[in-house]
C-alpha cells in the first residue's frame, strides 16, 4: 500500500500489527504463523541490521510515514508501537478514492467562486495553472512523484493550489513526494525538512539543494550514508547506482571517501600511494595494513614464491578436485595444520569462500546457526546461504548467547560462528564462556581467526592458544592475505569434518584454486613465523606504544585488545572529516562507515604491525591528535601534556 492509498484512512492497532506482520513475512521468508508479536528481531528471528533496515524501509513505504521507523526496535511489537506512534489521527474514514473525488469537487467549487481555478480538466486555460509558465526538468520530476502519489492527472495539478486547503495533501502525503523527489533529483541535504504549501514552492525549495542548479546554495551537508541506496525501489534496477554514483562522486569531491587509492610501491610501515582524486603521489605513514609481522616483505617469501613460478607456472586452471592439486597445495594443508595443533587442514580461495563453504555445507534448514551480532559479513553470508535458521546474540554478551542458545533446542543441530578478533572493533571473543555454553547445549563452535592469527597466542596461533583452548574449538578458519602474506584462507579441525568439507563445500568443489607460487609464499611465511618468534613480541611492544598514546589522548578505543586500535567517533561526518584530516597529514588508516560499522558507530581504523618504528608510532600519535583537535573529536581545550609526558618517559 503506497502513501497515497494511506490517505484520509483511519488504521487500527490489529490492522497494523497484521502488516507489519506481512511486510516481515515477505522481507525473511518466515511463515506468518512463526512471526509472534515478541519475537525478538535479532535473538530470536535472526534478522541482521541489514534486513531490519529494508523491513523499516518498506513499512514506511507502505504505511506513507514522515520517516523510517528507528533502528532500536527489536521486535513486532516495538515497530507496531512506532507506526501508530506516527500514523496521524483520521478525521474521517472514507475510501481514497471517494476523498479524492470529493477534493477535486470542493477545490473546483472553490476555484469556480473566486476566479481562479486550482484544478483545471485539460480545457482549463484560466488562472495561474502549470500551461501558463515554462516547466523544466526538476518542475516536471515533482509533479510527476506528485501523480504517483496522489492519483490526480497531470492536467489537474496546478502548482500554485494550496497543498492542503485545495489539493487535499497532507504533511504525510507531502512528506512522500518530498522525499521520493529529492530521491531522484539526487539531493543533497535532508528533503524531509522542506517547508512548502504549493508543488511550485516544494520544486523551489529541492532546486535550492541540487548541485547542478544552485552550486552556490548546495552547501548542505548530504546526511545519507550507504545504507539509503540499498532499497531504492524502481523497475529499472540501474536507478539505485546512478544516484550512488552521484552521491559517491560528491563525497569524493569532498576528499571524504578515499578509497581504492593504488599503491606504487611495497605495503611496509610507510608506502607510497596515488592520489587519483588530485592526481598527487606522495609517502604516508602506513596504518591500514593487515600485514601484522610483516611477512609480506620479507626477502625468504618473496624468493620463494618467484621459484615456484618458474617450476610450477603462474596458476592453476583447475580446481582442486579436478586438475587443480600439486604437492604445494598438500604441503601447505599438512604445514597449517601442524601450526595449529589440529588434525587436519583445508585450504580455500580466499577467507570469505571459507566461512560461506564451511557453514552452508554443515548447517542446513533445520539446523540453528548462532551468530555474535558483530561477526564478519562472511559469517553473515555463509549463514544466509545455509538455509539454515539464524539467531544473532549481542555483541559479546554471553547472557544473551545462554538465552538464544535456549531457544535452539528443537532445532536439528546447532552451530555457533564468531570473529576471534573482531575486526572493525579489535576486541576478542568470550571464547571459553562460549566453549562452555556449547558443551551445555550441545553445540559446535567455529572461530573465524582472521585477524588473530600471527597476534595472538604466544607462537602467534590463534585464539584457542591465547586462551589456553587448544583442541577445544571444533574448527578454526583463518585468512591467509593478512599476517600469513598470501591469499586464500583455511578451516582446520577433525579429519572427517575435513574431509567432508572437501566435497561438500561449493567454495571449494567449484573454484579453482590458489596459484603453486602463493602456496609457496605462505609456507615460507610459516617458516620465518616459527624461526623468529620475536616479530610477535615487537609487534605487541608496538600496539601498547600507540594504545598508551592514543589513551592518554583522550581517544575512544573501545575494547581493542588485538593489533587493530579503533578510535571511535560515532557520527559519520566527524568521522569522514577526521580520516581527511589525518590524511592531510602523510598518514593513511582506515575511515570505517556503514556498511564496516552500523550506522552511528564511524571510526578510524587504525593497524599495527611489526615493521613500524618509534619514530613512526610517536608520529602517528601526533596525528591523530593534531587532526582530532582541528575536527573537534578531541576538545580544542584539551591539554597535550599527558602525551608528551608519555613520549618522554
Amino acid at each position: 500500500m503506497s502513501a497515497a492509498r494511506t490517505l484520509g484512512r483511519r488504521w487500527d492497532a490489529a490492522e497494523i500489527e497484521r502488516r507489519v506482520t506481512e511486510i516481515v513475512a515477505a522481507r525473511t521468508l518466515y511463515d506468518e504463523a512463526c512471526l509472534l508479536p515478541e519475537s525478538h528481531f535479532e535473538g530470536e528471528l535472526g534478522i541482521d541490521s541489514v534486513i531490519l533496515q529494508s523491513i523499516l524501509a518498506s513499512v514506511r513505504e507502505d504505511f506513507g510515514l514522515s520517516a523510517t521507523p528507528p533502528g532500536t526496535v527489536s521486535t513486532i511489537r516495538d515497530l507496531v508501537a512506532a507506526v501508530r506512534a506516527e500514523l496521524p489521527a483520521a478525521d474521517v474514514s472514507v475510501p481514497v478514492p471517494a476523498l479524492v473525488s470529493a477534493s477535486i469537487s470542493v477545490s473546483a467549487s472553490a476555484s469556480a467562486a473566486d476566479g481562479g481555478p486550482r484544478l483545471r480538466e485539460a480545457a482549463s486555460v484560466g488562472g495561474r495553472g502549470v500551461a501558463d509558465r515554462v516547466v523544466d526538468e526538476l518542475t516536471e520530476t515533482v509533479l510527476a512523484v506528485a501523480m504517483r502519489h496522489t492519483q490526480y492527472r497531470r492536467e489537474q495539478l496546478d502548482l500554485d493550489a494550496d497543498l492542503e486547503g485545495e489539493l487535499g495533501i497532507d504533511s504525510v502525503v507531502l512528506t512522500s513526494i518530498i522525499t521520493e523527489a529529492a530521491a531522484e533529483l539526487g539531493v543533497a541535504g535532508a528533503p524531509g525538512g522542506v517547508a512548502a504549501t504549493t508543488l511550485r514552492a516544494v520544486a523551489d525549495e529541492l532546486r535550492a539543494l541540487v548541485p547542478d542548479v544552485a552550486p552556490a546554495e548546495a552547501d548542505a551537508w548530504d546526511s545519507r550514508s550507504m545504507k539509503d541506496f540499498l532499497e531504492r525501489r524502481d523497475p529499472d534496477v540501474f536507478v539505485k547506482a546512478r544516484e550512488f554514483t552521484r552521491y559517491l562522486r560528491q563525497r569524493e569531491d569532498d576528499r571524504l571517501y578515499w578509497y581504492g587509492m593504488p599503491l606504487l610501491s611495497r605495503c611496509q610501515n610507510r608506502a607510497v600511494i596515488h592520489d587519483e582524486l588530485t592526481g598527487r603521489t606522495r609517502e604516508f605513514l602506513m596504518f591500514a595494513s593487515n600485514n601484522y609481522l610483516g611477512l609480506a616483505n620479507h626477502p625468504k617469501v618473496i624468493e620463494a614464491i618467484r621459484d615456484a613460478v618458474g617450476v610450477y607456472g603462474a596458476t592453476n586452471t583447475g580446481c582442486r578436485l579436478i586438475g587443480g592439486t600439486n604437492t604445494l597445495h598438500k604441503e601447505l594443508e599438512r604445514r597449517l595444520a601442524a601450526f595449529k595443533k589440529r588434525p587436519a587442514c583445508i585450504v580455500f580461495p580466499g577467507g570469505y569462500s571459507a566461512n560461506i563453504g564451511t557453514i552452508s555445507a554443515l548447517v542446513k534448514s533445520y539446523d540453528a546457526l548462532i551468530v555474535d551480532k558483530l561477526n564478519h559479513m562472511s559469517i553473515v553470508d555463509g549463514g544466509r546461504l545455509s538455509g539454515a535458521i539464524r539467531k544473532i546474540f549481542q555483541h559479546n554478551d554471553m547472557a544473551d548467547l545462554e538465552r538464544v542458545l535456549g531457544r535452539c533446542d528443537d532445532r536439528a543441530g546447532k552451530l555457533i560462528s564468531v570473529d576471534g578478533v573482531f575486526s572493525m572493533h579489535g576486541d576478542i571473543c568470550d571464547l571459553p564462556e562460549i566453549v562452555r555454553l556449547a558443551r551445555a547445549h550441545g553445540a559446535r563452535v567455529l572461530v573465524d581467526d582472521a585477524h588473530a592469527t600471527g597476534v595472538l597466542g604466544a607462537h602467534g596461533t590463534g585464539t584457542a592458544e591465547h586462551f589456553g583452548l587448544k583442541g577445544e574449538v571444533d574448527l578454526e578458519l583463518g585468512t591467509m592475505s593478512k599476517t600469513l602474506a598470501g591469499v586464500g584462507g583455511f578451516v582446520v579441525g577433525d579429519e572427517d569434518v575435513i574431509e567432508y568439507l572437501r566435497f561438500y563445500a561449493n567454495s571449494y568443489v567449484f573454484a579453482a584454486t590458489i596459484p603453486a607460487g602463493v602456496a609457496a609464499g605462505l609456507i615460507a611465511a610459516l617458516d620465518v613465523m616459527e624461526t623468529e618468534p620475536e616479530r610477535i613480541r615487537t609487534l605487541w611492544t608496538n600496539i601498547r606504544l600507540l594504545r598508551d598514546r592514543l589513551t592518554e589522548a583522550g581517544f575512544d578505543l573501545g575494547g581493542s585488545e588485538s593489533a587493530i586500535l579503533p578510535i571511535v567517533i560515532g557520527d559519520d561526518r566527524l568521522a569522514l572529516e577526521m580520516g581527511r584530516a589525518v590524511r592531510a597529514r602523510g598518514l593513511f588508516c582506515q575511515t570505517v562507515v556503514f556498511p564496516g560499522v552500523p550506522l552511528g558507530d564511524a571510526r578510524l581504523r587504525v593497524s599495527v604491525t611489526s615493521e613500524h618504528t618509534v619514530e613512526d608510532l610517536e608520529r602517528a600519535a601526533e596525528i591523530f591528535v593534531d587532526a582530532g583537535r582541528e575536527t573537534g573529536v578531541l576538545t580544542a581545550t584539551r591539554r597535550r601534556e599527558p602525551l608528551e609526558a608519555g613520549r618522554r618517559a
